[in-house]
């Protein structure tokens, strides 16, 4: 084959699933798809979603996508539920089924345990006259149809429109019940708390400053040597300059090195914090989100690598970097 010959190959796949993906929304049954939701928003359990070979792999990502959006889901396998793991199965739940055909052996030997159970299904298949779309009406469920005219594989061989329809059929699922959840930015980051998202909407000062002995800290009358140990021993690049358990000052690296420059013959025993602090320092209220902490130290000029964090009283409570910030991954 020459090149030519790969390009419209690959194509060709994609104009066979694409239409496969089309008809499965143009044709798709509202009266169904709303009954399907209304199964998984009345639920008191949890969605349990189970197929075997590609559509096994495509429910298991249902069930993945169910799950990161706010109802509770989780694959079964039809081979390990028939070997005892169908007691994961309880009356309150509801089984989304995935298979083409509806005529898969292990799914045709699960669903009579279903049926004890009495549980309703969901069936996603291409077969209106199937078993499986038989159990599902029977169970009071609902059977969602996927239209696959053809596989993109040649002479029908391997699922792949079909799988593709089922995918986009699952996610259009998930994406109806996230909007009647009112599934918000923060209920998703709760759900991905290690995702980029969800460091900035759960990672609050707290979880990143330094407290109690670690925070650099000095009275307004402490010598220059004193200032320059605290910050030396404490690693912070600064320390903060309190009055009464209150910061009224910082002094950082840059603070020193400008003091130095424009006071080379001074005597520095006679020199205190007030003397080189930057009065009134930026600061945050613990409990704060991080990204707030982040924007405090990038937005308002001159950008500052140290922020101090206050309770409500205004006393010091802690201090943050700009490098745990990054650390973390929210920067």
């Amino acid at each position: 084959m020459n090149e030519s010959s790969h390009i419209e190959r690959a194509r060709h796949a994609f104009e066979v699933e694409e239409h496969a993906v089309h008809l499965t929304g143009e044709r798709l049954d509202p009266v169904a798809f709303h009954q399907a939701c209304e199964l998984l928003l009345q639920s008191s359990g949890r969605v349990i979603v189970t197929g075997v070979g590609k559509s096994g792999h495509i429910a298991n990502k249902l069930a993945s996508t169910l799950a990161s959006t706010g109802t509770p889901a989780f694959f079964l396998h039809p081979a390990e539920a028939a070997h005892g793991d169908v007691g994961m199965v309880q009356r309150e739940d509801v089984v989304i089924v995935l298979s083409k055909s509806g005529m898969s052996d292990e799914l045709l030997t699960l669903l009579p345990s279903l049926r004890r159970i009495g549980v309703p299904i969901i069936a996603i298949t291409c077969a209106s006259e199937s078993r499986l779309a038989q159990a599902a009406q029977e169970s009071a469920g609902a059977v969602l149809l996927v239209h696959c005219e053809e596989e993109a594989c040649p002479h029908d061989l391997a699922p792949t429109a079909s799988t593709t329809a089922m995918l986009v059929l699952g996610d259009a699922l998930a994406m109806a019940l996230l909007e009647a959840r009112k599934f918000s930015s923060t209920d998703f980051a709760r759900l991905h708390p290690a995702g980029a998202l969800g460091k900035k909407l759960t990672f609050s000062v707290n979880d990143l400053m330094a407290f109690g002995e670690a925070v650099p800290c000095v009275e307004e009358n402490a010598t220059m040597n004193q200032v320059m140990m605290e910050m030396s021993r404490k690693r912070f690049g600064a320390t903060a300059v309190v009055k009464a358990g209150r910061p009224i000052g910082i002094v950082t690296d840059g603070d020193l090195r400008r003091f130095f420059e424009s006071h080379a013959t001074i005597d520095t025993h006679q020199i205190t914090a007030r003397d080189i602090m930057t009065r009134n320092p930026r600061t945050i209220l613990s409990g704060k989100l991080a990204i707030e902490a982040l924007h405090a130290m990038e937005d308002a000029p001159p950008k500052v690598m140290q922020l101090l964090v206050v309770n409500e009283a205004g006393l010091l409570e802690g201090i943050l970097h700009m490098h745990d910030i990054v650390k973390a991954g929210i920067a």
